[in-house]
């Protein structure tokens, strides 16, 4: 009886690899498209028509299917975390990728689950610094410093030098990113998740532009001259990459365990390593792959940690 009750409720399991691959392949492509957006039109400018479109679309579409509304309380929240996320993130993702190739872009915000680790400790207090913790996170932290090191000091493994100034706009937008992730524990929001994202798109867009005019990126902004492949990367920026992919997100995280669902984390940087190289010419060399697997191996390690950290607390 069990049984037959469970397999009515489980979804289809080619619905679940559907979503699984719509993560893994569609967010790990965004970050090509992303490049070939801010090839064309301004990287703060562009950002912000991504997040202005879907967080609209998302927002109509929650209030629609009758979601509540954030209430003013609520709305400061979001703006706290719409910054961190959507300006300091993803607005330093799109100026690093005029920079930085989109692969090594994708590598290096991997250290993500990292940074999320040391907010953990130093601001949930939910997490000790452990020994295999520790060394973890050095692994992720050397990968980048391998990415980033001029050819002459890493010998046979030098590759071409990736702009300081873009690596380091990169980790900062890690640092927001993890910062949102542990606020969001602690401040009020709406209780649809689905309500509170197209909040903060939308919220996180309106931010958006306003730096992108503080920088006068109005005055090289020319529409008629953005080829049609900016505007198709665009849409599959707002529609692919923010729609369809969360909606993706959120679905698996109703039917499959956070640590299944969490390995996008290191599948993502690979798919845009590949499509980078394959798509885009951007160089693969010993140094990309060096550090990549460093990277990766941490990312892999610290989700390995944090997953068994919340079984052991399950009481259930």
């Amino acid at each position: 009886m069990v049984d037959a009750i469970e397999s009515v409720i489980k979804p289809a399991r080619w619905k679940i690899l559907l979503a699984f691959a719509t993560i893994y392949l569609v967010w790990g492509s965004t970050f090509f498209a992303i490049r070939v957006g801010v090839s064309q039109v301004p990287p703060f400018a562009f950002c912000a028509m991504r997040f202005l479109a879907a967080g609209l679309l998302v927002y109509l579409w929650a209030a629609v299917h009758g979601e509540r509304r954030p209430t003013m309380r609520q709305w400061r929240s979001v703006f706290v975390l719409a910054f961190l996320i959507f300006v300091l993130d993803y607005g330093l993702l799109f100026w690093a990728e005029q920079r930085v190739p989109s692969g090594i872009a994708a590598v290096i915000l991997a250290t993500i689950p990292g940074f999320m680790a040391l907010s953990e400790i130093l601001i949930l207090r939910t997490q000790r610094l452990s020994v295999g913790l520790t060394l973890s996170l050095f692994a992720g932290f050397a990968g980048v410093a391998v990415l980033i090191s001029p050819s002459h000091l890493l010998g046979s493994l030098g590759g071409a030098a990736i702009d300081k100034a873009g690596a380091t706009a990169l980790i900062i937008g890690a640092i927001g990113w993890s910062l949102a992730s542990a606020l969001s524990r602690k401040l009020p929001l709406p209780s649809s998740k689905v309500m509170s994202s197209g909040a903060q798109m939308f919220a996180g867009g309106a931010m958006l532009a306003i730096v992108a005019a503080l920088r006068g990126e109005g005055r090289d902004l020319h529409l008629s001259a953005v080829s049609s492949s900016a505007w198709i990367a665009l849409l599959y920026l707002v529609f692919a990459g923010s729609i369809a992919a969360f909606t993706a997100y959120v679905w698996l995280l109703h039917h499959e365990s956070p640590t299944k669902v969490g390995t996008y984390a290191y599948v993502n940087p690979v798919i845009a390593v590949v499509l980078g190289y394959w798509l885009g010419g951007e160089p693969v060399g010993a140094s990309t792959v060096a550090g990549g697997l460093l990277v990766l191996a941490s990312v892999v390690a610290i989700t390995s940690m944090r997953s068994k950290a919340n079984a052991a607390g399950d009481p259930g």
